[in-house]
């Protein structure tokens, strides 16, 4: 008897040894088929590239939201393609093209947190410049207003985001076009500084422009900016009496821009 019970468990125990592989395949084949249905419902068919190209037709039409949906869609559905990861970057481009600024920067600070060293990360760093730099933009730049009379705080941003896109790619294309905008950059911050300078100096806080003026020249030696700076110190070393600085101020204005001209006013 107990020799039948061994042989009816052992027959019983190599059943399921056989059944359950069988079974964990269907069960396999079941979750698998699920997925598959899922993604069949979001991509209707299309491969990676052709749902990518769909979504990229939506952004260049201006619907952003729609494009922006796409792209999450395409990075669900195939979550392990190079088209996926495009995809992150496109989003970001997106929310820019939305003038989502701050949303756009957020998304690029964690693409590069997850891929630092992934072939499209220079044109991250790129990008998150030139979100910047728009930031601080107005239309009416180009005719009547000054963006460095606003808030620069975006402007410096930028200018950071451009130095660490240099110092970490230094031999991209991108690395080279952010040295040219990098130019661009350091004269709005020192128009900026010399606002401020002349804004002081038209309240007689002499000292405060000098220092602002102080700070151009030093700061942002090259720029536009250093002789207007020289002159309006001199004209604040003037206003407190220090005569001497006065003039050596207008000797080093003399020498160094012989041609200059002041195209400010310390009128209200």
């Amino acid at each position: 008897m107990n020799n039948k019970n061994g042989s009816y468990i052992f027959l019983r125990s190599t059943k399921l040894i056989l059944i359950l592989p069988l079974l964990m395949l269907s069960l396999s084949g079941c979750f698998w088929s699920e997925e598959e249905v899922k993604r069949e419902s979001i991509t209707k068919g299309l491969s990676p590239k052709a749902f990518f190209n769909e979504a990229k037709e939506e952004l260049s039409n201006n619907a952003t939201d729609k494009a922006i949906e796409l792209f999450e869609q395409l990075q669900a559905a195939y979550p392990g393609s190079k088209y996926a990861l495009q995809s992150k970057l496109e989003i970001a481009y997106a929310l820019y093209k939305g003038e989502d600024y701050d949303q756009a920067i957020d998304h690029l600070n964690n693409y590069i947190k997850l891929y630092p060293e992934h072939f499209s990360t220079p044109y991250a760093y790129y990008l998150r410049g030139v979100i910047s730099e728009d930031k601080s933009r107005s239309i009416l730049d180009d005719y009547i207003t000054d963006n460095a009379q606003r808030d620069v705080d975006s402007v410096r941003d930028a200018f950071n985001y451009y130095m660490a896109l240099i110092d970490k790619f230094p031999t991209t294309e991108y690395a080279a076009e952010a040295k040219t905008r990098l130019i661009v950059l350091r004269n709005i911050l020192a128009r900026h500084e010399l606002f401020v300078a002349i804004f002081y100096s038209k309240r007689s806080a002499n000292i405060a422009a000098v220092n602002r003026c102080k700070y151009i020249i030093e700061k942002y030696p090259n720029t536009p900016s250093v002789p207007a700076a020289l002159h309006l110190m001199a004209y604040n070393y003037d206003a407190i009496g220090m005569e001497v600085l006065a003039k050596d101020a207008r000797r080093v204005l003399k020498k160094s821009y012989p041609l200059y001209e002041p195209h400010y006013s310390l009128e209200d």
